[in-house]
């Protein structure tokens, strides 16, 4: 295979980039550039799919081909590209209320089919482009201006709903983490079918340092797990901390007391199709737990789109009428006689039975 060569600048367009100073989603940006450009894919093959909201002006800032579409509806039209062009390389990007609010039906069904898609879902628990509404991520009792006595609701755990859809791919990030998001992105490309990746970003308008307990770099060693397909799951400022299985629950761990070593800890099993340990990790809160970063499931099931291509395919072989003029000279048709003229109009085979 030849060498693209691309770098980052291939993959920035010439638009001005209109987020807030400070925002998260100039970070994630910057990673998923760095990934397209080490993919070593054709430029053309890229296309970058989004819905409503900040993060979903992020095709204006791609040198790629891109479609801005309607509320909750990327991950339907994402769908649709690459059902009719299973060759491209379709990157969704969305944000907690585009795609858990309105788009909810759609995310859902998108993860149940497992269509060979990446979907980026900025997660800053606020509507930030409508003024700081709270979303279906929003935390229970958090005040905002659409819950100025603190939400009543439970919130959506993006996680939760993959597994629950029979997801084959769920990752986390934190904006901040460039290198981190480049390697994750990096494995999402690589899987084959839907791949959700859940970064956990910052709104500094809106929601300013909603995520601060988790992506401070100073704590980011014992606050976050860094997950690692084959690797025992350990964390700390040591790296002294880990996981085990105690009563079929996740329990922390320091190495060295009550005589817990390394080989007791957990190892990292991404590609177990059964998703009762993921659940588990997806569900780490903080201060009982780190919270689970980087890949947490990905495991092989057959993919919508190519599963459609080779029925298609099938059919097609198979078939007696190959295109639109032989189905419509099929069956049973008939000559309509034109009465301003002698001669039949040979328009059909058959001569109507009905006479005048």
């Amino acid at each position: 295979m030849t060498e693209l060569n691309y770098t980052l600048k291939d993959f920035k367009s010439e638009n001005e980039v209109r987020w807030c100073p400070g925002c998260g989603d100039y970070a994630i940006m910057n990673a998923v550039q760095k990934t397209m450009a080490d993919m070593n894919v054709p430029h053309e093959q890229f296309a970058v799919i989004s819905g409503i909201g900040c993060s979903s002006r992020f095709p204006y800032y791609m040198s790629t081909y891109g479609f801005h579409s309607i509320h909750g509806r990327a991950t339907a039209i994402a769908s649709g590209v690459k059902c009719a062009n299973p060759d491209l390389n379709v990157w969704v990007i969305t944000g907690d209320g585009d795609a858990m609010a309105i788009g909810g039906n759609h995310f859902i069904h998108l993860v149940r089919r497992n269509i060979d898609l990446n979907v980026i879902l900025f997660n800053n628990k606020i509507y930030g482009l409508t003024k700081g509404q709270y979303s279906p991520t929003t935390d229970r009792g958090f005040v905002t201006k659409t819950s100025p006595f603190g939400t009543i609701e439970e919130p959506f755990v993006p996680g939760q709903l993959v597994l629950g859809a029979k997801g084959t791919f769920f990752a986390r990030a934190v904006d901040s983490n460039v290198k981190h998001n480049q390697e994750v992105f990096a494995e999402a490309a690589k899987h084959k079918g839907t791949s959700i990746v859940e970064v956990l970003q910052n709104c500094v308008i809106f929601n300013d340092g909603i995520h601060a307990e988790i992506a401070d770099p100073k704590h980011r060693a014992e606050r976050q797990l860094f997950l690692e397909h084959g690797k025992p799951m350990i964390f700390g400022y040591e790296n002294d901390k880990g996981l085990i299985l105690e009563n079929g629950r996740l329990k922390v761990v320091k190495i060295g007391e009550n005589g817990i070593t390394e080989a007791d800890i957990l190892v990292h099993d991404a590609k177990i199709y059964d998703p009762y340990i993921h659940m588990q990790l997806i569900n780490m809160t903080l201060p009982d737990f780190p919270i689970a970063m980087g890949v947490i499931r990905s495991v092989e099931a057959p993919v919508y789109d190519q599963e459609l291509r080779k029925q298609v395919e099938t059919i097609s072989a198979k078939r007696k009428v190959n295109n639109m003029d032989e189905l419509l000279r099929s069956g049973n048709t008939w000559v309509v006689d034109d009465p301003n003229s002698s001669e039949p109009v040979p328009f059909f085979k058959k001569k109507c039975p009905i006479e005048k």
